[in-house]
């Protein structure tokens, strides 16, 4: 069945690979974004579909649309840029959850909140399940964007006791692949930068601390296996990739790919950055019989052919 779909922060990286895959299956797409980490150039080549609608909009203040279903993934999601303006990011999160969970009640639309891997903060579970609560700091430099997904979720899961609103909880682990943001301070595109340009690979702490990448395309699998689920599964549901690999493992991968003189180079660790993260996806693939397909390997090597391609010249 076609629909009318909302997509915020579609001119993001998962959000534009999310309209990708929905316009490719007939549906009228909406995609909202304020462009301060999206760009049009995700984009650009769906504005010439006819079920495709691309509006400047932050989820910060009301939207009054008609649609079906809504996905929000409206929020910065890399260190530098939620730490860039705090108070608008933890806004982002919790304005942005009321405005489109209200937009949901009005309309009657399932809604799927876009959370993360980071509510669970420096966990003390390995790997860690959906029943965990976490470890938070909640007043350190990562607490705007950690909190304020924290504080969605309670949204969320409020509407539906209340409101009985069709809800869906996503808890994005770590995600790589094309259309990442070149200086976006996230792990994959620093070292791939890196080391196309040359320069030392700024690893973190000893670099024994762990994370778990997840392609983009089983990412956005997961994310509409989740919408399209029964309604009594709410979430939240982990998806992610549970192969786990040292932050040492991973810059030797990427210059093994790119080659080059690149050497390794150790800094302070920031605060609060987490020494462990994987997920445990075992509801994932009771419940959505989802588990990603696609291995490091062969990810990074996409991810290294599009950032040679797209950004290389550019830097």
């Amino acid at each position: 069945m076609i629909e009318r779909l909302l997509v915020t922060g579609g001119a993001g990286f998962l959000g534009s690979h999310l309209c990708d895959r929905l316009v490719d299956a007939g549906h009228d797409v909406l995609c909202v974004d304020n462009f301060f980490t999206g760009s049009r150039r995700n984009v650009a080549h769906l504005l010439r579909r006819s079920n495709f609608e691309l509006m400047r909009h932050d989820v910060t203040f009301p939207l009054y649309v008609e649609v079906d279903r809504i996905f929000n993934l409206a929020c910065p999601a890399s260190p530098v840029h939620y730490q860039h303006d705090p108070v608008q990011t933890t806004k982002t999160s919790v304005h942005g959850a009321i405005n489109m969970l209200g937009l949901a009640k009005r309309v009657k639309a399932r809604i799927l909140q876009a959370s993360t891997s980071e509510v669970y903060g420096d966990p003390e579970q390995h790997p860690q399940t959906e029943a965990y609560w976490g470890r938070v700091n909640p007043i350190g430099l990562r607490s705007c964007y950690d909190e304020g997904k924290r504080c969605a979720e309670t949204l969320f899961f409020d509407y539906h006791r209340q409101h009985r609103l069709d809800v869906k909880v996503a808890r994005i682990f770590n995600t790589y692949g094309p259309r990442m943001q070149p200086d976006d301070g996230r792990v994959v595109s620093n070292f791939i930068m890196q080391a196309l340009k040359g320069e030392d690979i700024t690893i973190y702490g000893d670099g024994r601390q762990t994370r778990s990448f997840c392609y983009v395309d089983d990412l956005i699998g997961g994310l509409l296996a989740l919408m399209d689920s029964p309604d009594g599964l709410t979430g939240p549901v982990n998806l992610g990739n549970p192969g786990e690999f040292t932050m040492l493992e991973l810059a030797e991968k990427v210059l093994n790919l790119v080659g080059g003189r690149s050497r390794i180079a150790f800094h302070p660790l920031p605060q609060d950055d987490p020494r462990q993260r994987r997920p445990d996806i075992t509801l994932a693939r009771a419940e959505l019989n989802w588990a990603p397909r696609v291995g490091l390997d062969d990810g990074l090597r996409e991810t290294v052919d599009y950032f040679r391609r797209t950004w290389l010249d550019a830097a």
